[in-house]
Formats: structure tokens, C-alpha cells, sequence
């Protein structure tokens, strides 16, 4: 009892709040790295009692793996979930996605890439006159009830999980449809990687979609760079404005204006 009672008190003093909390554990595990429970309590300023807690939870929503006494973050090859993505960096996204919308204009053909950050971008052009082609089950159920936007769907199978259309009809649409703008979407962003996504099928349609639009705004947020997925989409040199937070990497900001891309802090 008196140890329910010590942390009960510990916890009262920890002023980091639970999402913030979850998010620097994350970060901290960046390219499968282990960190030991006692590193994380430091970090996030809470007890190691707290920081156990947090570790099984994120492990069940696969955001990293238990070891003892440490955790190890995911891999290259390893996706973390939509329910979980979709609860992460929830401020940034939206932010994204209201910055991206700006940059479209009425009358324009869209493909809207799938994943939790474009799917902010769908929230913020609901009221727009627009033809969209969504690349996600997720991204349509937004648009589905706009009464100016066109809505069109690929065809093809559609991931679990992902709500993702992927497969050789959905890259079909691209060799008969052409887009003013692509809204691109990453699991990974670095300069020597460029672009790319966990799963290869996605990979291929995305690689589709930048071939048939003029533009390519990516929509980013700050947790993608430096991290390198299973498999490549494209180098950095075919995404024309990249649109991310402020709390993206200055040296890799940098380095993408360097290359050529517009880059966008929100």
C-alpha cells in the first residue's frame, strides 16, 4: 500500500502530460535504438513506475517493443499502427493540414495520399470545389458528403488496417488520369533516402500518382525525418513543396532547401 501511495505522490509532481510523455518515449527510439526505463524516466521527468506503465501500453499499441528493463524502438520494416498514428502529433497534423489546403486551389485535381497527416489535409478541403482521387477508405469517408468536391476512387484491394488502395488497378488509374497535385504522404523523409513507405504495394502506387501529377506537396510532420522505411517512393528532388512543423530538424530543413524543395514550416 504505502508503494501505491509513494507513486500516487511521485505522479502528482510529473508535469509532463500523458501525450506528451508518449511522444518523447517514441522519439527517443527512433531507428530501433534500446533505452533503458531508467534514461526515459530522466527524460520525460517521471518515475520509473510511470515510465513501465507507458512502455506497456505503447508496446500493445505497437509503437515499440519491452526488453528488460529497456525498450527498443520500431524498425525499418515495421509499421505502427493506424489507431496509434492517427493519436500522435495530433496539433502538428492539423496545422499541416490546414497549411497544405491553403496551398491548393478551387477547380484543381487532387490525389490525396493516405495516412493520419493527409487525412487532416481532406478535413480542411471539405468545403472546396475540388476533384479528388482518395488513395484511402479513410480520406473518402471525409470527402464523401462534401457537396463540391468530386470524389473518385481508384479500384483496386484495400490494406487492413491502412484502409490503403493498393495493386495493380489502383496504379491503372494513374496511366488514365492526370492531377494538378499529388498531397504526399511518408513513413519516412531523409535526404539520402528521400521518401518511403513501409509497405512495398503502397509504395508503387504512390510512385504512380507522382508520376501522373504536376505538383507533389508533401505533408510531413517533424517525427518522419531522419527515418528511412522498407521501401523507397522517391528522392527528395521530386517533391516540390514539402510542408511540415517547426519542430522538424534545422541541418535537415536545410539540406531539403539545398536539394530544391520548398520547404514550409507550421
Amino acid at each position: 500500500m504505502s508503494a501505491l501511495l509513494n507513486e500516487q505522490v511521485l505522479c502528482s509532481y510529473e508535469q509532463v502530460d500523458v501525450a506528451k510523455r508518449h511522444e518523447l518515449i517514441v522519439q527517443s527510439l527512433r531507428r530501433g535504438q534500446r533505452v533503458g526505463v531508467g534514461a526515459l524516466a530522466e527524460l520525460t521527468g517521471c518515475s520509473e513506475m510511470t515510465v513501465r506503465r507507458d512502455l506497456d501500453l505503447l508496446e500493445r499499441e505497437g509503437l515499440l517493443r519491452r526488453v528488460r528493463g529497456a525498450a527498443v524502438g520500431m524498425l525499418t520494416g515495421e509499421e505502427t499502427p493506424f489507431s496509434a498514428r492517427s493519436r500522435q502529433r495530433l496539433d502538428a497534423k492539423r496545422r499541416i493540414g490546414a497549411a497544405v489546403a491553403e496551398l491548393i486551389d478551387d477547380g484543381e485535381t487532387v490525389v490525396l495520399d493516405s495516412g493520419t497527416t493527409t487525412l487532416e489535409v481532406a478535413r480542411n478541403v471539405v468545403d472546396r470545389r475540388l476533384t479528388v482521387l482518395a488513395l484511402s477508405l479513410f480520406g473518402a469517408d471525409v470527402l464523401r458528403a462534401a457537396e463540391h468536391v468530386r470524389l473518385v476512387l481508384p479500384g483496386g484491394d484495400v490494406r487492413s488496417g491502412e484502409q490503403a488502395f493498393v495493386g495493380p488497378l489502383a496504379e491503372h488509374a494513374f496511366r488514365v488520369m492526370r492531377f494538378d497535385t499529388m498531397v504526399l504522404g511518408s513513413c519516412g523523409l531523409s535526404v539520402r533516402d528521400g521518401v518511403s513507405s513501409h509497405d512495398l504495394a503502397e509504395g508503387a502506387v504512390k510512385q504512380a500518382a507522382i508520376t501522373a501529377s504536376a505538383r507533389v506537396v508533401a505533408a510531413v510532420d517533424s517525427s518522419k525525418f531522419g527515418r528511412t522505411a522498407f521501401g523507397r517512393v522517391c528522392s527528395v528532388d521530386r517533391i516540390d513543396v514539402l510542408v511540415t512543423d517547426g519542430d522538424a530538424p534545422g541541418a535537415e530543413v536545410a539540406q531539403l532547401r539545398d536539394a530544391g524543395v520548398e520547404v514550409r514550416l507550421v
